[in-house]
């Protein structure tokens, strides 16, 4: 089994690759153009800049294509709507607050925006259980254990 992937975050890197090869790598490839230009390439600031632009460009193209090809989609429309499942919404009551995430795969991970990795210590955590469970999580960043109660899984 490969890297996870929800609908979203798959549909999402398509985007980026597309941008990256149809935008992109023809203004690179216009830099490099207008630098040959200038004359003597060994000296060539903007040339060199520009070539080294193409390779990181080239190798983002190739991380995200690798990651496609061997991607699993997940079918969030499948997940039993009472086990937390990747692809789930789920509302979380600790302690001292109420915390709203959802579990994607590692490629989709943003915090801002409350995705968290099903490889994460939380994702793992919070993984298989069910709506009314307790979850204790172990935070080792924080040195410490939090329990949680699953109060909403959508």
């Amino acid at each position: 089994m490969g890297k996870v992937l929800t609908p979203e975050g798959y549909k999402k890197l398509k985007k980026e690759l597309k941008r990256l090869k149809e935008i992109r790598l023809p203004e690179i490839a216009e830099k490099i153009k207008q630098a040959k230009e200038l004359g003597d390439l060994s000296e060539n600031a903007e040339y060199h800049a520009a070539k080294e632009e193409q390779g990181i460009v080239n190798g983002k193209i190739m991380e995200i294509e690798t990651m496609l090809k061997g991607a699993d989609i997940i079918d969030v429309s499948k997940n039993a709507a009472d086990i937390i499942s990747v692809g789930s919404t789920i509302k979380l009551k600790g302690s001292e607050s109420e915390s709203t995430f959802t579990i994607v795969g590692a490629n989709e991970t943003d915090p801002i925006k409350g995705k968290i990795s099903n490889e994460s210590p939380i994702g793992q955590a919070l993984l298989g259980h069910k709506l009314g469970d307790e979850v204790e999580i172990n935070l080792p960043e924080r040195g410490k254990s939090v329990k949680y109660k699953v109060l909403e899984i959508t």
